[in-house]
């Protein structure tokens, strides 16, 4: 090997065993010295080195006083250089937040991975993220933008318990401006991949749920305010009984039962929140709710099977109307023909 060869084989295992300390280090608060060197595997005076060429990098690393001796990785003035500025480390923290409460199996290592990059964040990254709360109710299935300084307002006012003031766009865009919104914010959630505040309409006297891209917040805030109870179990229930036009009951308002000529596992395979029970080799029961009795009974239909209605009745006309709608849709294009 030449020389050259050798230094680079050298450089890259001194810059491996760098980001190994430096994992390590973010792993738990204290690390005696003498760890440090079994867990690396090289010698105390390696790990001494070692923290100097971190400490050069910008790596805030305290020494920690005790019989062993120990480092400390600490939160410093300015972030680490090479890692991000203070746009991509909020914005990290906001996508480790939400992945925190996604549903997508990695909740545990998204918290850790949050812990790891907040302690090493500035007093005034930490501040601004930690007054970010969100509640991820459901996974994306489209998304919008929102813009991260919306975000950071809306979640600053939840978290103060302040008065918002803010302009809401309308979908369809309105030929005078409408007046601006009065709330008191309590809560932040994702659900489909869009963010909503969930708000008390001081004008409406009601709850309301606000999409966040449409929201552009008025400055300054107004008073504090006491927090009200949401009419529901918690903020994820609220927000799935509004989209599904409950009541508060945490049901749906159409809740039907049927009888399919399909195998229970066939079956289960597209229902999320319903009730499946084989009653045979080739049938099963299917108990389903649905925002209405029309789009319940379409959601049957898809699974392309006999089917008997067991109840209740409002289900079955809802069938029927259904019957003469494709019947005559049918209709409609044989005459075409």
């Amino acid at each position: 090997m030449s020389a050259t060869s050798s230094r680079m084989a050298s450089m890259q295992k001194t810059s491996s065993r760098l980001l190994a300390l430096l994992s390590l280090l973010q792993a738990r608060r204290d690390w005696p010295g003498a760890l440090l060197a079994d867990r690396l595997d090289v010698s105390a005076r390696t790990v001494r080195r070692d923290i100097d060429r971190l400490r050069e990098l910008g790596y805030p690393i305290a020494a920690v006083k005790g019989p062993d001796g120990g480092y400390r990785l600490d939160a410093g003035t300015d972030l680490p250089p090479l890692l991000f500025d203070d746009e991509q480390a909020v914005a990290l923290a906001v996508a480790l937040r939400t992945a925190v409460s996604s549903g997508a199996g990695i909740e545990e290592a998204a918290a850790r991975a949050l812990q790891t990059v907040r302690q090493v964040m500035p007093a005034r990254l930490r501040h601004r993220v930690d007054t970010l709360q969100v509640t991820a109710v459901q996974r994306a299935r489209t998304v919008a933008r929102v813009d991260g300084g919306v975000l950071i307002a809306l979640g600053a006012a939840v978290h103060a318990r302040e008065v918002l003031r803010f302009d809401y766009a309308s979908p369809r865009g309105t030929a005078a401006d409408p007046p601006p919104r009065r709330v008191e914010p309590h809560h932040l959630v994702t659900w489909g991949g869009r963010w909503y505040l969930v708000a008390w309409d001081l004008d409406r006297d009601d709850w309301r749920t606000f999409r966040a891209d449409r929201v552009t917040p008025r400055v300054p805030t107004g008073p504090r305010f006491a927090p009200r109870e949401l009419p529901a179990a918690d903020v994820a229930a609220f927000v799935a009984d509004r989209f599904r036009g409950s009541d508060g009951s945490g049901d749906w308002p159409c809740r039907g039962e049927v009888i399919l000529d399909l195998r229970r596992r066939d079956a289960s395979r597209f229902v999320r929140d319903g009730v499946v029970e084989a009653l045979g080799p080739d049938r099963c029961r299917l108990v389903l709710g649905s925002w209405s009795w029309a789009g319940l009974a379409a959601a049957i239909g898809r699974f392309d099977a006999d089917l008997q209605v067991v109840g209740p009745p409002e289900l079955r006309d809802a069938f029927a109307r259904l019957a003469r709608r494709y019947a005559d849709a049918a209709g409609a294009g044989d005459a075409a023909d």
